[in-house]
């Protein structure tokens, strides 16, 4: 991940923190989505709602679709506003990194009394998901 691919995910948390202080905890998660779009939308930036996401099997579009929240600057991203964030939820938001093959992924939970934020980067040639935290994401950033 290069370091402007990990200050888009700093500029989404940033926004998302915006968007937690304004209107508080514990509402639907589609009046954080709407708020999170419109927060974009002021701050000049482009994000896709609701990214239908499609998966192929041996060279065959298979029927199922799915949807990720949000999908901007090649990172997919889930809300959630539940007591706390379960290994369901992450398990979502990676299955929608694979599918879209997006290497960096969001989720936050509007649910807590501060906003909790995971940030995921995917590592498909392992099959592997890190969680970025202050003392490792430096070692994921390249030139």
């Amino acid at each position: 991940m290069t370091k402007q691919e990990y200050q888009d995910m700093y500029e989404a948390v940033g926004i998302a923190m915006e968007v937690h202080k304004t209107l508080g905890r514990g509402m639907a998660e589609p009046i954080y989505q709407e708020a999170f779009a419109l927060e974009m939308r002021l701050r000049g930036q482009h994000i896709e709602k609701e990214k239908e996401l499609r998966l192929y099997y041996k060279g065959w579009l298979m029927e199922k679709t799915y949807f990720a929240d949000f999908y901007y600057k090649g990172i997919v991203i889930e809300f959630k506003s539940v007591e706390e964030i379960t290994s369901n939820h992450r398990a979502q938001l990676m299955n929608y990194m694979r599918i879209s093959k997006a290497e960096r992924g969001l989720i936050f939970n509007f649910g807590e009394k501060q906003l909790h934020t995971e940030r995921y980067l995917y590592l498909p040639e392992d099959d592997d998901f890190i969680l970025l935290n202050q003392n490792n994401y430096q070692y994921f950033i390249s030139e």
